[in-house]
């Protein structure tokens, strides 16, 4: 057994996260461990709080042509509520795992700390060489080209973690073992 509730996951566009999620999820079993993915909460905003590119209002979501994304103050607040609620299923008894984003870097890390107060967190960082996250950004048709090589390095700044996950050539489910067994469970 894991003696985690909550398992955050941090990499940038197309580097594997929710991948990785998945087959955690499944090596996780009978155990039934939620997955709470940034993507679902972004699908999750009214379409004019997800603008793709800067003629908004800037409170919402920005995903500009160039790859870049910038969170408006709307948005930071419906985040915490999000986070609040992640944080509340855990407290509840239903463990997380956290498929997200940290734009913000350590500053992103911190936010989390702070929903997750009290309750006991992994930090995994789940790291893809730029060049193969670009690769596989270009086979999506529903990401914004570029934010994978904006966002390969920049989320990890600042952010410390209690294991990471090279995902550049790795199998979901062999990375996911092996973020396992750095977080002393036998997978």
């Amino acid at each position: 057994m894991l003696p985690y509730d909550v398992l955050v996951l941090n990499g940038g566009s197309s580097s594997g996260t929710t991948s990785l999620a998945r087959a955690l999820q499944d090596l996780l079993l009978p155990e039934p461990w939620l997955l709470c993915a940034v993507d679902a909460l972004v699908e999750a905003l009214p379409a004019a709080l997800r603008e793709e590119d800067a003629g908004g209002t800037g409170e919402g979501i920005v995903l500009a042509a160039d790859g870049s994304v910038r969170p408006g103050a709307t948005f930071r607040r419906v985040e915490a509520a999000w986070m609040a609620g992640v944080a509340a299923t855990a407290r509840a008894g239903t463990r997380v795992v956290v498929d997200d984003v940290f734009l913000g870097g350590a500053a992103s890390q911190a936010r989390w700390a702070h929903a997750l107060t009290g309750l006991r967190t992994a930090w995994v960082g789940v790291r893809c060489a730029p060049a193969v996250a670009e690769a596989r950004e270009a086979r999506r048709p529903d990401r914004v080209r570029g934010m994978a090589a904006r966002q390969a390095l920049l989320v990890h700044e600042g952010v410390r973690y209690d294991v990471e996950s090279e995902t550049t050539h790795g199998d979901p489910a062999a990375c996911a073992r092996e973020v396992l067994r750095g977080l002393g469970a036998s997978a």
